[in-house]
């Protein structure tokens, strides 16, 4: 169990994290989530003891994190964004390094590297210069170093940063799979990549935690509204004046002719499904309906409506 009250980062006066407070349970893929400055990136330096909080409090298994940095340090595998790699070495030979900085012991070692190797498919890699890989390939030797001494927790800061989207899937998949036997934290502002892969999401901005949740969850919080896509033959101006007279439509977004197609978006009340009161209305009518689709707020909808500027 990991527990945040309280935490608050200032810079030189200015407040980088401003009084949050959480909890990770054993075993949980968390996803961090915000836009760039949000604050993620000082949050999981402090939880890795990199940084020390201004104020607040941090205990892993009841340890806190100032009087037991070491212990605590022991526990956690971290990939910083930049993945910060001695590129001129091989990839053998930096695990090998790797496992050397975190003391394992030299009859461990080579079991370690292995297994890290295979975790993280590097095998047929392993004996390439480091320099020579691609973006994803080197992602995966960062995160083997990560998780060479075996740790309880993995800090991963955007680790899909700078990939191509087939890349972005084996990463995801491959955090996925470490997540089976390991609590993950991870920071990201994609947001498809914290729905597909995370069990819970926390958003964050500007240094404050504004909402948290399953990505389900945070859909059932966020909006009471759903959209309606509607392509009909017919009057437009006839169509607009029965439709906004309809129960449970709330609003026209936006009504405009092409050709001889209207193109309709409503947004109606989530709780109802009025798809099948609508194609009544419209055979009533004596209109052509030529499409009707329902669309939920996305994760991105309601990041989006969190996170603007006001």
């Amino acid at each position: 169990m990991i527990q945040v009250e309280n935490l608050t980062k200032k810079f030189e006066g200015f407040t980088a994290i401003d009084n949050i407070s959480f909890e990770i349970k054993p075993g949980e893929i968390i996803g961090l989530l915000g836009p760039n400055g949000a604050g993620k990136t000082t949050t999981l330096r402090i939880l890795t003891s990199y940084f020390n909080p201004s104020l607040g409090k941090i205990k892993y298994d009841e340890l806190d994190i100032i009087d037991n940095t070491i212990k605590i340090q022991q526990k956690i595998g971290y990939l910083p964004e930049n993945n910060p790699l001695y590129e001129e070495m091989k990839v053998k030979e930096y695990l090998n390094y790797a496992g050397q900085m975190h003391d394992i012991p030299k009859t461990e070692l080579k079991e370690k590297v292995n297994k890290a190797t295979e975790i993280c498919d590097l095998k047929s890699k392993q004996n390439q210069v480091i320099g020579k890989l691609s973006k994803g390939f080197k992602q995966r030797v960062g995160l083997a170093q990560a998780l060479i001494h075996d740790p309880e927790i993995l800090i991963l800061d955007e680790p899909t940063e700078g990939l191509d989207p087939n890349q972005r899937i084996e990463i995801r998949d491959l955090i996925k799979k470490i997540g089976q036997a390991k609590t993950v934290i991870l920071s990201s502002h994609v947001l498809s990549e914290v729905e597909a892969t995370c069990d819970r999401v926390l958003i964050i901005n500007q240094g404050k935690i504004i909402a948290s949740g399953t990505p389900d969850e945070l859909k059932k919080q966020a909006t009471s509204q759903t959209k309606i896509f509607i392509k009909i033959e017919g009057p437009l101006e006839k169509i607009n004046e029965t439709l906004k007279k309809t129960e449970g439509v709330e609003r026209i977004i936006s009504a405009k002719k092409e050709a001889n197609l209207v193109d309709i978006v409503l947004e109606t009340d989530s709780t109802l499904d009025l798809r099948k009161k609508l194609v009544h209305l419209i055979i009533n009518n004596g209109w052509e309906l030529y499409e009707i689709s329902r669309q939920e707020k996305s994760l991105e909808d309601i990041f989006v409506n969190l996170t603007k500027k006001i």
